[in-house]
């Protein structure tokens, strides 16, 4: 169940600059899960998740995801990606193996996963005005198809 939060972070973009000097994303950086909100038992929950997102250069970002499991093993997702809405490979393959990211408007990330061509989950990613948490609404479907949603919440680490 904490899978779908490690690579809820594997795809995350730049916003579009504004006028004048451009200003980083604010999405740039790296966010820990708040685990004691997570909707699971606590003896199910990761001891942590934390999503860094880099701007790496000609048009290109990073997502690397952490996540240190219950039992203290420590895994990890990364991909490497043009924020575009195109496919993209995902190293690490947690939940996914294949990731889509676009950003619609600055702060905010909508994020498409797959594994082994099967649709998996969506992901909105909505960074708060004051840049200091980040919400995580993952649409995903139950047994039978049945479609569910549930949020996560994140705290900015830098």
């Amino acid at each position: 169940m904490f899978y779908p939060i490690l690579l809820a972070a594997a795809t995350v973009y730049g916003a579009p600059a504004v006028a004048g000097a451009p200003s980083p994303s604010p999405l740039i950086g790296s966010w820990a899960v708040d685990t004691a909100r997570l909707t699971m038992p606590p003896e199910a929950r990761p001891k942590s998740v934390t999503i860094t997102y880099d701007d790496v250069g000609g048009g290109k970002w990073r997502t690397n995801v952490e996540v240190v499991l219950p039992d203290g093993k420590k895994v990890q997702a990364i991909s490497t990606y043009v924020p575009d809405g195109s496919a993209t490979p995902v190293e690490g393959n947690l939940e996914a193996d294949v990731v889509a990211t676009r950003l619609p408007e600055p702060g905010v990330m909508v994020t498409a996963l797959a594994l082994g061509g099967v649709p998996g989950s969506m992901r909105t990613y909505t960074v708060a005005a004051d840049g200091k948490t980040m919400t995580e609404t993952v649409v995903y479907f139950k047994s039978g198809g049945v479609p569910a949603m549930r949020t996560n919440h994140f705290n900015r680490v830098r």
